[in-house]
């Protein structure tokens, strides 16, 4: 009986994810076709605007099916392919990817210097959503013209990444429940809070643990916290 309820519970979550996803992908596709209609009647600064949401809109849904892709992975217990990847490459791949969403909304996405030999063991696919989450995440709940740092240092034999976002603090509550699938962070309902519940899986996965601490009436930081070597 209890692994019947169990089963039951594991597909309602799978076919809302699935659910949420179809209707992300939707929306993205929409939006480029009108944005690729544009283009085609149009030239000077209305197709300059209309190609920059075709890209826009064609990187999220690249975006959305790799995130779909690791969460699937997780869920299945698909066996980490751990990999000796730089911590500087790493962070800096996420810097770039992000950069984009960073402008549109007009913030600035740091990074801090890393020491370039800092090295961890890591499934860099699932790891690298993850992180892609959580900066994400920070993107949008900071501030208007508010700035969102990347960060990454060792302490002792683990690897602290940390993303520190200028939220205005964390809500009232169990900071724990923000890990919580398909809970959201704020009065903004956009999306249905998958992130950060996946990006703990797949730090967890990594043998490491993601946690946040509260900035009050500033942000917060979220840390994941990796050991250096595969456990």
């Amino acid at each position: 009986m209890r692994d019947r309820i169990i089963a039951e519970a594991h597909e309602r979550t799978m076919n809302e994810c699935i659910g949420f996803l179809a209707h992300e992908f939707r929306n993205l596709t929409h939006t480029s076709l009108l944005a690729l209609e544009a283009l085609r009647r149009s030239d000077g600064e209305m197709a300059k605007s209309a190609s920059a949401i075709l890209d826009r809109s064609l990187k999220g849904m690249q975006d959305l099916c790799a995130r779909a892709l690791v969460d699937i992975r997780l869920r299945v217990g698909i066996p980490a392919r751990r990999e000796r990847v730089l911590v500087s490459e790493f962070v800096e791949e996420a810097h770039v990817s992000a950069t984009p969403e960073a402008k549109v909304r007009n913030l600035d996405l740091v990074v801090t210097g890393v020491d370039p030999g800092l090295a961890i063991d890591i499934d860099r696919e699932i790891l690298a959503g993850a992180l892609a989450n959580l900066i994400q995440n920070a993107l949008k709940f900071t501030r208007p013209q508010g700035r969102v740092l990347l960060r990454a240092f060792s302490a002792a034999d683990r690897v602290l990444i940390e993303v520190e976002d200028e939220c205005g603090g964390l809500p009232k509550g169990n900071p724990e429940d923000l890990f919580m699938l398909f809970t959201q962070r704020s009065s903004d309902r956009s999306g249905v809070g998958l992130g950060l519940g996946i990006s703990r899986c797949g730090v967890e996965t990594n043998g490491g643990t993601l946690y946040v601490r509260d900035l009050p009436d500033r942000g917060c930081v979220f840390t994941m916290d990796l050991p250096m070597q595969a456990t």
